[in-house]
């Protein structure tokens, strides 16, 4: 019993010790920038992943010059069948910029990035026309799910048999 004992804090003290410190946010990473000049402020346009492809994740930061301190802003996105509207909020892992975390665009095509910005300098409007968003990564989505789901059907008969075997082992004995 000493000995099992010893052996689980052992063992756990070395995972104490093994494990690496988590951070509080993974940092992000800006893979390229595009520059938009919205009346007197220049604006950064950050995107985590480059080329954007549809559906799939990343962040944009958008890095007002002289800081977001003081300035709102409004961002208004058209994407090819749609349009929506948001407030420019701070990027929740990069503190200091404006931005959208994990986001997606939905469908290929020419989306518009249209920013407003209010600050002590008056209103200025910018835009990024003809961001090009290309097609989804990998396979189709509805062959991604059935690939998907090969393995949780596996496992619905491989349950359906051992019930089976099992109900008819102990009805016999």
């Amino acid at each position: 019993m000493r000995k099992l004992a010893t052996a689980l804090a052992t063992a756990a003290a070395l995972l104490v010790i093994a494990a690496p410190t988590a951070n509080a946010y993974e940092p992000v990473g800006i893979v390229h920038t595009e520059k938009v000049q919205a009346g007197p402020y220049p604006i950064v346009v950050g995107f985590s992943t480059w080329p954007v492809r549809a559906q799939q994740s990343l962040d944009f930061t958008f890095a007002v010059d002289g800081g977001v301190q003081g300035k709102s802003g409004v961002l208004t996105v058209t994407a090819p069948d749609d349009t929506w509207r948001e407030p420019l909020a701070r990027h929740p892992r990069k503190r200091d910029v404006w931005g959208l975390d994990v986001r997606a665009m939905q469908q290929p095509g020419k989306y518009t990035f249209q920013f407003r910005v209010d600050g002590p300098q008056g209103v200025g409007e910018g835009r990024l026309a003809d961001l090009a968003v290309l097609e989804q990564p990998g396979p189709p989505m509805g062959l991604s799910w059935g690939i998907s789901t090969v393995p949780l059907l596996g496992l619905v008969v491989f349950l359906a048999v051992a019930w089976r075997r099992t109900r008819k082992a102990v009805l016999a004995g």
